[in-house]
């Protein structure tokens, strides 16, 4: 059972960054590939990008590709999501989500509780 804390959200300005972690605890947690979703109020969960249990296999989705960069550290079990350029229409709950690679981006085995994002204009 693995157990996924995000930190890191907060209140930002147009333009600004921000960097989002999230720590796993367990035992499986170097196994599963990571990654992260958002929701923004009255839509769906969104993808956003996902690493790979060795970090050499990174994707993104398309609306956040060269703005957004995944990491990972696996000495401190943490994910990174680091966050470039924000604009309003990224203001959303941000959720770490663990699984296997092959299944990730759709259903997720983990996820954490959320951290909210909110960016002003």
């Amino acid at each position: 059972q693995e157990q996924l804390v995000e930190s890191g959200g907060g209140l930002v300005q147009a333009g600004d960054s921000l960097r989002l972690s999230c720590v796993a605890s367990g035992n499986e947690y170097t196994s599963y590939a990571m990654g992260w979703f958002r929701q923004s109020p009255g839509k769906e969960r969104e993808f956003l990008a996902v690493v790979h249990w060795s970090g050499e296999h990174i994707y993104y989705a398309d609306s956040v590709r060269g703005r957004f960069t995944i990491s990972r550290d696996n000495a401190k079990n943490t994910v990174y999501l680091q966050m470039n350029d924000l604009g309003p229409e990224d203001t959303a709950v941000y959720y770490c989500v663990a699984g296997s690679i092959t299944t990730i981006r759709t259903s997720p085995t983990y996820w954490g509780q959320g951290t909210q994002v909110t960016v002003s204009s």
